[in-house]
């Protein structure tokens, strides 16, 4: 196709070179053309220009029927130039992806194909995914499908929706379990998030846990370490200020031992899941390290495994939250 215009350029300096094919439209209409351009640009066209003829005529008619005449004279254009343009696709962007399907001419359909995609309304989404489906153009097809999911709700008022349940049930069918699929796939997602958040605020805890017993942080430290009043706030004071408040209470509230208190039993939680990730208990400065490894280790309780679990998974949002910040300076950087 790429040679298309040099040779049509060769053919029209030979005064030899005169068209030897007729198109045949719809309209009536009758147009030139060279069989040498068309061979060249369509292997279905080159089998039917090579067929034997029944009459010696010095020219061959070739019918494309049953599309609008000026559709024919774009494809052809395509054909001799390599070019399609926007208000083409616009005009007679589904005739010509079938016409390159039809033909086999692969530019003109990626073409045609890319410019229906950007032109997805909810009144002719289910004329180009039906089309589409015919074609064989997979990429417009899953376009269609996604462009269909977002506006699912407004396709179903159309009268191609309806077309579509009263003719081809399969291919409601399958949407439906595209738009099925999608969901649950989304729903996945969220919860991975939610759950990766909530792994990402207790691996933040863990930290601040860890500062605030070793070097301590505002009013809240070590009893051999002086608090850092003449300090400004952590970079997770956030984090930190729940933290201290957690300690604080935990340390004088007179239901603890009973176990009645919710801010002590979360407070508890935190000092479980540190001891599930601390590798230096025998020198670790927070309160009951140590303890909660022994008591472990003595009673091999069947809740040790889902505090393991637990404490990887916190490790783990831990490291990726570690791998995206460089990234995140990087595109702030970049911004700058």
């Amino acid at each position: 196709m790429s040679t298309n215009i040099e040779l049509l350029n060769d053919l029209f300096s030979d005064e030899t070179a005169i068209p030897d094919v007729r198109i045949l439209t719809s309209g009536g209409l009758t147009i030139p053309a060279h069989s040498a351009i068309l061979r060249s640009g369509s292997k279905v066209l080159e089998k039917i220009i090579n067929r034997p003829r029944k009459s010696r005529s010095s020219y061959r008619t070739i019918p494309i029927l049953g599309v609008p005449c000026n559709a024919v004279v774009a494809f052809l254009r395509f054909m001799y130039s390599s070019r399609c343009e926007d208000e083409e696709i616009e005009a007679y962007g589904i005739t010509l992806l079938a016409l390159s399907h039809l033909f086999s001419v692969p530019q003109l359909k990626e073409r045609c194909a890319k410019g229906l995609a950007g032109r997805l309304t909810t009144e002719n989404i289910v004329d180009v995914l039906q089309l589409s489906r015919l074609c064989d153009a997979p990429g417009l097809r899953l376009k269609c499908i996604k462009f269909m999911s977002k506006e699912f709700k407004q396709v179903q008022k159309t009268e191609g929706w309806k077309f579509l349940q009263d003719n081809d049930p399969w291919l409601e069918l399958e949407i439906l379990q595209y738009l099925d699929e999608t969901e649950s796939e989304n729903k996945r997602r969220r919860k991975n998030r939610e759950a990766h958040g909530l792994y990402t605020q207790l691996s933040d805890a863990m930290e601040c846990l860890h500062h605030i017993c070793t070097e301590g942080c505002t009013s809240v430290g070590p009893f051999d370490v002086d608090p850092k009043v003449h300090k400004g706030p952590c970079t997770k004071y956030s984090t930190c200020q729940g933290v201290q408040h957690s300690i604080r209470h935990f340390a004088t509230c007179k239901k603890r031992v009973g176990g009645g208190c919710r801010t002590c039993k979360r407070t508890w939680q935190l000092l479980r899941l540190h001891s599930s990730l601390c590798d230096q208990s025998h020198s670790c400065a927070v309160p009951m390290c140590r303890q909660f490894k022994l008591k472990a280790q003595l009673e091999k309780r069947k809740d040790d495994g889902r505090w393991k679990l637990l404490a990887r998974r916190v490790a783990s949002a831990k490291v990726a939250s570690s791998l995206s910040l460089p990234k995140q300076k990087e595109s702030g950087l970049k911004l700058c």
